[in-house]
């Protein structure tokens, strides 16, 4: 069994979620335009997308724990691929939102298996490095999309966006259906599921402090990554193929974030590192309302420093996760990513609100929830000073 090869493979499947939720972003006004549709119905695109992602993740978490890893991957996938060829075949707004969801339902599976795969596979100091790497690919999604969407969306159209996610969806699930073996250990034993195993995660302290990080990062992130085009935009006058080379800086601090925090977690306390790094995006998330509108290397400065301390704390936050609930370790990452793409849905749809205000009054907004969100982790971490596995 290569181990490398299977955590690169799951990896790419959580990858897809994320990168086909962000892909098309510079191409919103774009959308708008060919189907002569309102701004809510574009931005819903992305959010709807996002919900669907949050809801299956508790469903595929427990499925998961039960059916085995490989058994809920490969079908999922499949629905993926063919629900991508249907919405690059849309022909109005109302059409290509059934297909985003139908997209979403399929693809939420990568996150869930992914985590549950590593956690299968590894264990101790080569656990947090393979979710490193697992969240460096996971990261690169978002971070990705919009950089690769701006070009193929300026040279290909935006339905040619759609043809290139069904064709790496196929490849996808080529790979993993020749490579992938079932990871589910034998000693698990795949109970019924019930919602006490929810509430089992959700009441002890480190469960909700690392779940409500996990939501407001990607609130805030998600609000760069559909609102930065339209300041870019409006301040700088940038194309849509030059308003995603801007993410690229930010992309690659996500990356290297990830790569070092996924390393360097074991020479540290996971809650402090942990605490650090998001108190750390608070600051850079502030900071960019300020230097946004100074000039494009300001600007390109602060998204920067937000992607790499985003990417330090990610692989931190599954890791404590996949440690504390050993044995319903796919359950406690469904509960995670279920707030955490509703973070990713909620950032766009709240942060229209606030859009409309002016002053970027939405990255405010997303910089003080963060805040209070790090206040709650640091008084739920007090409370857990000493890691307890689940039995």
């Amino acid at each position: 069994m290569n181990k490398k090869l299977i955590t690169y493979l799951v990896s790419f499947a959580a990858f897809f979620g994320p990168f086909t939720q962000s892909i098309y972003t510079p191409l919103l006004p774009v959308v708008r335009e060919q189907f002569q549709t309102t701004e809510l119905l574009v931005n819903l695109t992305i959010s709807i997308f996002t919900f669907v992602l949050a809801v299956m993740q508790i469903i595929y978490g427990p499925l998961t724990d039960s059916k085995g890893r490989r058994k809920v991957l490969l079908p999922g996938i499949l629905v993926y691929v063919a629900a991508s060829v249907g919405a690059a075949f849309a022909t109005n707004i109302y059409i290509f939102l059934g297909f985003r969801v139908l997209q979403a339902a399929g693809m939420a599976v990568g996150s869930v298996v992914a985590t549950t795969v590593i956690g299968d596979l590894y264990e101790g100091k080569k656990r947090g490095r393979a979710m490193g790497t697992f969240q460096t690919l996971v990261a690169l999604g978002p971070a990705v999309g919009p950089v690769i969407g701006g070009f193929v969306g300026e040279y290909f159209g935006f339905h040619g966006v759609f043809w290139v996610l069904a064709g790496t969806g196929a490849l996808l699930w080529v790979l993993n259906y020749r490579y992938l073996p079932e990871t589910k250990p034998d000693s698990f034993s795949g109970d019924r599921f019930h919602v006490k195993h929810f509430a089992k995660i959700l009441t002890k302290p480190a469960g909700p402090a690392i779940v409500l990080l996990g939501f407001v990062q990607y609130f805030t992130f998600y609000n760069f990554l559909v609102f930065l085009p339209v300041l870019l935009t409006l301040f700088y006058g940038l194309t849509p193929g030059q308003n995603g080379l801007v993410f690229l800086p930010m992309s690659l601090m996500v990356i290297t974030g990830s790569l070092v925090g996924g390393r360097i977690q074991e020479y540290f306390n996971p809650r402090k590192f942990l605490l650090a790094s998001a108190t750390l995006n608070v600051v850079a998330t502030l900071l960019f309302v300020w230097l946004s509108a100074v000039s494009l290397p300001a600007l390109i400065f602060s998204i920067s420093f937000f992607g790499l301390c985003l990417g330090l704390s990610l692989p931190v936050q599954t890791t404590l996760l996949t440690n504390e609930f050993q044995h319903s370790r796919a359950t406690a990452m469904g509960i995670y990513n279920f707030f955490r793409y509703l973070g990713m849905g909620a950032g766009p749809l709240v942060g229209t609100f606030f859009y409309h205000i002016g002053n970027r009054v939405e990255f405010i907004f997303a910089g003080v929830l963060f805040g209070a969100a790090v206040i709650y982790a640091a008084v739920k971490f007090s409370r857990a000073r000493q890691p307890v596995a689940e039995g």
